[in-house]
């Protein structure tokens, strides 16, 4: 869904325009105010905000954005843009987004996965060490190796191939 807040005239014929080419609902808001509480009633993938509104309310973009979640800001001004040229800047900003948060999702994954490979290392080490010690009771020692079996299989979902060693005690 995309809010687009704006006192224009204009404003229902644009969001129609925006609904029809990219097959989102578009909600309007007249002013900050109803912005804000159309922003704490659902979420939204844009914020469009009409340049006459910044001028009107200074403090606009503070106040709508304190509210506005992962929603980008997109600005127009429907008093001297073509619809469609603001169909093709809100199409531009969408697809920035989408791209931007494909780049944040893949690094995330990226150091999650470092972290995991860290610490899935730590214990099959550990396990490893602990099969090696003499006298462990043969009930530990399975126990030992499911574990360790399992921090195999978890390695190589990460991608990281690892064979398991299992050393039984003497």
């Amino acid at each position: 869904m995309i809010l687009l807040v704006s006192p224009s005239s204009r404003a229902r014929e644009c969001a129609e325009s925006l609904e029809a080419a990219l097959g989102e609902s578009v909600e309007v808001a007249a002013n900050v105010r109803r912005a804000c509480s159309t922003l704490r009633q659902s979420e939204f993938t844009a914020v469009i905000i009409d340049e006459p509104v910044l001028e009107l309310e200074p403090d606009a973009l503070e106040i709508i954005f304190q509210g506005s979640g992962i929603a980008i800001p997109i600005y127009v001004n429907l008093a001297i843009s073509s619809f469609q040229r603001i169909i093709g800047e809100v199409k531009n900003g969408l697809r920035r987004h989408r791209e931007e948060r494909l780049v944040a999702m893949k690094t995330a994954a990226t150091l999650m996965r470092t972290e995991l490979r860290g610490a899935v290392a730590g214990i099959l080490m550990s396990t490893e060490l602990a099969l090696r010690v003499p006298g462990v009771p043969r009930a530990v020692v399975e126990k030992l190796k499911s574990v360790c079996d399992l921090a195999g299989e978890i390695r190589t979902r990460l991608e990281d191939h690892v064979v398991c060693v299992v050393v039984p005690p003497d």
